[in-house]
């Protein structure tokens, strides 16, 4: 059986797990007990962005946990709304309030917001000088796709150290993976197990009751969501999963005791409908997105 490693390096050298636990979607009130569960289960990757609206509860979570602050790799996002570079750097201030902490792992521009992009210039602008002045120990973007990357790119003197995108079976976007590698970019996959839609559009069904997925997952005794998991790690991705449900966070970190094919992964691959869950990145804009982030 193929190992994997547990953690990976960024191309500034920080040192990041690759399974983390998400909690895009996790209602405030919930927060807590689902970040101390996987605390507890054993996950020391934690996402959250300030438009999740629960980064207090991950910073709660975190100073009952026990553990050591450098034992809990914590990233989060800034929202479109504190683009711009002082109310970027401002935004920092917002988030690392909200989460109990001095330093941030990773912060990260939550859009590429290419309709207002000079304001996402001056906030990843703000991220590098973040990151220059220890407040930050990597910086990165979500939802960045290669044009967005390269004009980025123009005016950056930092290299994001991921990029976290839409990424499972049935949406893999190859070209925007191959363009993070290209620039040795992590890619960090959102909705790993495809739980943001059903596409009924395509006909195809939840990607959990592809019989392609099911069969691999009855070989190997595990669920269609481990699966899933597997493929990202195996192919060196960095997966978010969440869930509230205490058996579903031990499931999803389940990942480490098995193996795919090459057949496996081949066929997994071949899942991909091209369709995105999603908002397309290129329809964010603050007038339909925009959103106050409170102080506190």
């Amino acid at each position: 059986m193929s190992e994997i490693d547990t953690h990976t390096a960024l191309n500034n050298g920080v040192k990041m797990p690759l399974l983390g636990f998400g909690v895009f979607q996790t209602p405030p009130e919930e927060t807590r007990d689902s970040v101390t569960e996987a605390l507890e289960t054993g996950y020391r990757l934690i996402d959250t962005a300030a438009a999740y609206g629960n980064e207090r509860e991950v910073g709660q979570a975190l100073a009952s946990s026990g553990l050591g602050r450098d034992e809990v790799f914590i990233e989060t996002k800034v929202w479109i709304s504190d683009y711009g570079y002082d109310d970027t750097l401002h935004a920092f201030d917002k988030s690392a309030g909200k989460l109990g902490v001095e330093v941030i792992d990773l912060f990260i521009l939550h859009q590429a917001l290419p309709s207002a992009f000079a304001r996402t210039i001056d906030a990843y602008r703000a991220l590098e000088t973040l990151l220059e002045d220890g407040k930050v120990r990597a910086i990165g973007v979500s939802n960045f796709m290669p044009d967005h990357l390269a004009r980025l790119m123009e005016r950056a003197s930092v290299v994001p150290a991921v990029n976290q995108v839409e990424v499972h079976p049935y949406f893999a976007q190859p070209e925007v993976q191959r363009a993070n590698a290209d620039r040795a970019i992590l890619t960090q996959a959102w909705s790993p197990i495809g739980g943001i839609t059903a596409y009924r559009d395509t006909g195809t069904g939840s990607v959990f009751e592809d019989p392609v997925i099911v069969e691999i997952a009855e070989a190997h005794g595990k669920s269609p969501a481990q699966v899933m998991l597997r493929w990202h790690l195996e192919a060196g991705r960095s997966a978010i999963p969440k869930s509230v449900k205490p058996h579903r966070i031990a499931e999803n970190f389940d990942v480490f005791d098995f193996a795919l094919t090459a057949e496996q992964t081949a066929a997994i691959d071949g899942l991909d409908t091209g369709v995105r869950g999603g908002p397309d990145p290129a329809d964010v804009t603050l007038e339909d997105f925009g959103r106050d982030i409170p102080e506190a």
